[in-house]
């Protein structure tokens, strides 16, 4: 790590923390030739491989904006979208892999949004998944039909 003052080579870690709920480390650094601190980010870099092939560092924003989209006049808050993107990305990261192909991160989204709120799931999963006809709505209605039965019969 180049000091960013002198641009010496070398600098000593002073202090490390856990940061953005665990998934980066915070290090305070002091460089041995000007002795000045400063503090750096680290994380574990996650690269998205795209339908066209390219690749792309994994973007929690992103996630963000295509679920934003879906929620479009829903009541849904930005603070619940924060929380889904957040659990989107530790699933991704949960699976251990350096890459990871976008259509996974486009798996990972449906069972939170879902859970979220069932109509933004139609939307996103219309999209996502190529809904080609109204056959392709009814067969998603009738699953989470389906789901709800399920859990009306199993609640006390």
């Amino acid at each position: 790590m180049h000091c960013p003052f002198c641009r010496h080579t070398d600098s000593r870690v002073i202090d490390s923390r856990t940061a953005d709920d665990g998934s980066s480390i915070r290090r305070r650094r002091q460089c041995p030739e000007c002795n000045r601190r400063f503090t750096t980010l680290e994380s574990a870099s996650l690269s998205v491989t795209k339908r066209s092939g390219a690749a792309e560092p994994f973007s929690r924003a992103k996630v963000l904006v295509g679920v934003r989209k879906a929620c479009q006049g829903r009541p849904v808050t930005e603070d619940q979208l924060a929380l889904l993107a957040q659990r989107v990305e530790e699933a991704v990261r949960a699976q251990g892999s350096a890459e990871i192909d976008a259509h996974e991160i486009g798996m990972a989204i449906l069972g939170p949004l879902r859970e979220l709120d069932e109509v933004a799931y139609l939307r996103f999963a219309s999209v996502y998944q190529a809904f080609d006809s109204l056959e392709d709505f009814e067969a998603a209605i009738t699953l989470l039909r389906a789901e709800h039965t399920t859990l009306a019969q199993d609640a006390p």
